[in-house]
């Protein structure tokens, strides 16, 4: 075998495939010219100059391409993260900002390595259904300025992009219609000279390449006190939406992502963009399925594209990226928020048959996300509230029956179903201690006692029967059961 056929059995299927290719070019491209106007209106809300959020797109694009553990993953400077940071950069200044991007990236660094990447699978799928949907809200309602108190001409240019963009797949897949509505959008408003908003009344794009430097701020403890606060809500933030974000792709994708590589790309990447002056991001959920639904790309090709395409139409093709109407790209995620939405999850068929547990968490998600415009805080109450309705579902299913022995000189109790803290505080009163034999067995062999509170309310049980003079027998503990409750058994007196 030659040389040449073994580098070529090294590489990866897709890399010598060209529709692969055209598909993650184009992909990468359609990234990049969304990103523009994104990346300036998180720029305005965290109170930077846009070139700061730029240039942060463009790190974090390329910088996550090569150290995520999410193929074909978009992360860029987000809203999520302006909002968390603004209030430090009007207080304390750029430097400060730049200083807590860094810091936040080495929390995230040692987060990632402390696993927390396996909480994943404490989320419940009906918070993940929440998600998405408030996503597709969010994204839908961020366009809406863009819709209000403009001229005329942006309503048909809208509904104009949206249909080239259902309709002219049916003629041809090989160009993204994305891109296709955003070419024609500027070709007609530039060749008429409609005036209406375009990409450049957002602001003025940078004209030369990031310097790396450290952020001029005192090295000192009471730096460190002002920006670490900022820095670990940061990092909260931006690793839930980037964790969310990668399942969300893995489910579309039906392939699976290294989430603490993820984890720990992230904080990388946010190292990185802080030294280059840029604001920090993290995973764009409207971009990603810009990237991985609309568009088709799956591999690490288009996310380092959209950064590198990014940084090329900012620098060298500024002038004719300005002229991009906003009504284009407002279309293109408009079709994304409608892609988005789990329609089937709010189909009555859907609701009839789903528990009103599982409707009212999806519900109570939805509604958090989009009254703080922050899905980590939706993420976190739909998952608490998931668990308390699970906790109070399956404390109903611990039952006690009794099973009177034939010669009356002893009382056999079976125990059915999962002791915790939510069922075994109704233990103690399903039993007849004053009207019981003298001798009476707990039977556990179909039950599993989980924590502490059952093992003090089986100490409870047997005290009560010790006042009357009777005996209890515990048996059928499985190994489990068995060790916890050898280990606290007696033990926790204080909380009888």
């Amino acid at each position: 075998m030659s040389p040449a056929s073994r580098l070529r059995g090294l590489k990866p299927d897709w890399l010598n495939n060209p529709k692969v290719w055209r598909t993650e070019v184009l992909a990468g491209l359609v990234v990049a010219l969304a990103l523009i106007p994104e990346a300036i209106s998180f720029s305005i809300i965290a109170g930077v100059d846009p070139a700061v959020g730029l240039f942060a797109s463009v790190t974090m694009a390329v910088v996550i391409s090569i150290v995520g553990g999410r193929r074909a993953m978009i992360s860029a400077a987000t809203g999520a993260v302006a909002l968390v940071i603004a209030p430090l950069n009007r207080e304390h200044g750029l430097s400060h900002l730049v200083a807590a991007v860094i810091l936040a990236g080495v929390f995230q660094i040692v987060l990632g390595a402390l696993g927390v990447a396996k909480l994943m699978r404490f989320i419940p799928r009906s918070v993940m259904v929440g998600f998405v949907n408030a996503l597709a809200i969010l994204i839908f309602m961020a366009q809406v300025p863009e819709m209000t108190d403009v001229p005329w001409a942006v309503y048909p240019l809208i509904i104009g992009g949206l249909a080239l963009m259902v309709f002219f797949p049916k003629v041809t897949t090989v160009i993204p219609a994305p891109l296709v509505s955003i070419v024609v959008l500027t070709v007609i408003t530039v060749g008429a000279a409609i005036a209406v908003p375009t990409v450049g009344d957002k602001g003025a794009l940078p004209s030369s390449l990031p310097v790396p430097g450290l952020p001029d701020v005192p090295f000192t403890m009471d730096t460190l006190a002002t920006i670490a606060p900022y820095a670990f809500a940061m990092a909260l933030v931006g690793l839930m939406e980037s964790l969310m974000t990668a399942k969300l792709v893995d489910d579309i994708t039906d392939t699976h992502s290294d989430k603490t590589r993820e984890s720990i790309g992230q904080g990388i990447a946010n190292v990185v963009t802080g030294f280059f002056g840029g604001m920090g991001g993290c995973a764009m959920i409207g971009q990603t399925m810009i990237n991985v639904r609309v568009s088709g790309a799956r591999t690490r090709v288009s996310t380092f594209l959209a950064g590198a395409f990014l940084m090329v139409l900012c620098i060298a093709f500024g002038p004719i990226v300005s002229e991009i109407p906003m009504a284009a790209l407002v279309a293109v995620m408009i079709m994304v928020s409608f892609a988005t939405f789990d329609w089937h999850s709010v189909a009555p068929k859907t609701l009839k048959r789903m528990p009103a547990g599982e409707i009212a968490v999806m519900v109570i998600t939805v509604a958090c996300v989009v009254a703080t415009h922050n899905l980590a805080v939706g993420v976190v109450v739909g998952t608490i509230t998931a668990m308390v309705i699970f906790a109070k579902r399956v404390a109903h299913l611990a039952q006690v029956t009794p099973v009177g022995d034939p010669d009356g000189s002893t009382v056999v109790y079976r125990v059915t179903g999962e002791l915790f803290f939510a069922s075994s505080n109704d233990l103690v009163g399903q039993f007849d201690y004053a009207g019981d034999p003298r001798k009476v067995v707990i039977d556990l062999s179909a039950a599993h006692v989980w924590d502490a509170s059952s093992v003090a309310a089986l100490d409870a049980i047997e005290t009560k029967y010790a006042q009357r003079g009777k005996s209890v027998e515990i048996t059928g503990l499985n190994d489990p059961s068995a060790q916890l409750h050898g280990r606290l058994s007696g033990e926790l007196a204080a909380g009888h």
